[in-house]
């Protein structure tokens, strides 16, 4: 089976939860940081909208054990870009899209390597129609400043002005990744 990749996922090996989260899956299913979480028996997929909110996750893994990078390969954690695939070399887990309702409609999810299996899973509640998947809109790092000017956070979501399209967008985070005295 394979699991969603929306925005940028954080995909973790079950049998390293298994082993290095303190509680173990029952624990990592209720510490994680949004509602994002969907899994098969070998992959755990977290989404997030920031780099910065994917760092403090992937950090937090790290000082409980898990090994995210060695010798330039994901070992036990993979970041997985949804438009362009996992950031570090991935020996366990391949990367593709999925065709659903016809030709159109593709999702990028990720599978371990020799499941073949084409179902995929995904987080409580979500529905393609509602989904980031059709609905996006990438403002790399570098242009937040220039392009987002910050409305008002609340509640995990930032409201910002998108200078560029001329309308409001939002991003779920736990941080707003910009203040707005940065914003220009």
């Amino acid at each position: 089976m394979s699991v969603l990749v929306e925005g940028i996922s954080v995909i973790v090996r079950r049998e390293t939860i298994d082993a290095h989260y303190p509680g173990g899956w029952d624990a990592y299913v209720k510490d994680v940081p949004n509602e994002t979480l969907c899994s098969d028996e070998r992959l755990a997929r977290v989404g997030f909208m920031t780099s910065y909110d994917v760092d403090r996750f992937v950090s937090r893994l790290e000082r409980l054990g898990f090994e995210f990078i060695r010798d330039a390969r994901a070992v036990d954690v993979c970041i997985v870009d949804q438009h362009q695939g996992p950031t570090a070399r991935c020996d366990w887990l391949e990367y593709f899209y999925l065709e659903m309702f016809g030709s159109m409609n593709r999702v990028a999810v990720c599978r371990a390597v020799k499941d073949s299996r084409d179902e995929f899973a995904v987080p409580d509640g979500w529905d393609f129609e509602h989904s980031l998947t059709r609905n996006h809109n990438v403002v790399r790092n570098e242009e937040m400043a220039v392009r987002l000017e910050l409305i008002q956070h609340e509640n995990g979501v930032s409201a910002y002005r998108d200078r560029t399209r001329g309308r409001e967008v939002y991003i779920e985070g736990t941080s707003t990744g910009l203040s707005s005295s940065s914003a220009r």
